[in-house]
């Protein structure tokens, strides 16, 4: 078997995910534990972000790449990987969220948002970064859930505008205003808990 390049020492591009996912639709089970190790906590910050409860996010990723082993084949190339597999994600959690309908829950604050989206700077929950971002957390958690999902997919996975239109089928006008609407209502959820650390 040849030696699979682990892509979190080295971007992923075009040819390497071909190549992974090939390999994958070949039997190569290595390969595609490659590509579930390097996406898994960003498929899971979206999911969260989607469904907000921990158990369900996680049955939600784990749904998200069986469906994505079985659609292998089905991977075109030029075209945006991250896009694909997060739009493979958002419909399983609709799925998800429809096949199991309740009353909305509250955000919840339990899990540190580093934890659930990507890295962030660690403070001590004593610390006034703590306090800000624990208040960051549960301003994400109120947003619209479509402003919600686009400024996950832009801060927190790196997604470009074009990306995020593609992986949540709207126009890349529509991400641009769901994302610019998101930051206004963060700032003024945010700006009085600022103005008091200056």
């Amino acid at each position: 078997m040849a030696e699979v390049k682990d892509p979190r020492n080295e971007p992923f591009g075009v040819d390497d995910i071909a190549s992974l996912l090939e390999r994958s639709r070949d039997g190569d089970r290595e390969a595609f534990l490659v590509i579930v190790r390097t996406y898994q906590r960003k498929v899971f910050a979206i999911a969260y972000a989607l469904l907000r409860d921990k158990e369900d996010a996680l049955d939600a990723v784990q749904e998200t790449f069986l469906k994505l082993y079985e659609k292998a084949g089905t991977f075109r190339a030029g075209r945006s990987f991250q896009a694909w597999l997060y739009r493979i994600a958002r419909n399983v959690c609709i799925d998800h969220y429809r096949k199991n309908r309740r009353p909305t829950e509250a955000w919840d604050t339990g899990q540190a948002l580093e934890d659930i989206a990507g890295p962030a700077d660690q403070a001590g929950p004593d610390s006034a970064g703590g306090d800000l971002l624990d208040l960051l957390q549960r301003s994400i958690g109120r947003l619209a859930e479509r402003q919600r999902q686009v400024f996950v997919m832009r801060h927190f996975d790196e997604l470009r505008f074009n990306e995020i239109s593609a992986a949540l089928n709207i126009s890349e006008g529509t991400a641009k205003s769901l994302h610019f609407k998101a930051v206004q209502n963060l700032k003024k959820r945010l700006a009085p808990q600022l103005r008091s650390q200056t």
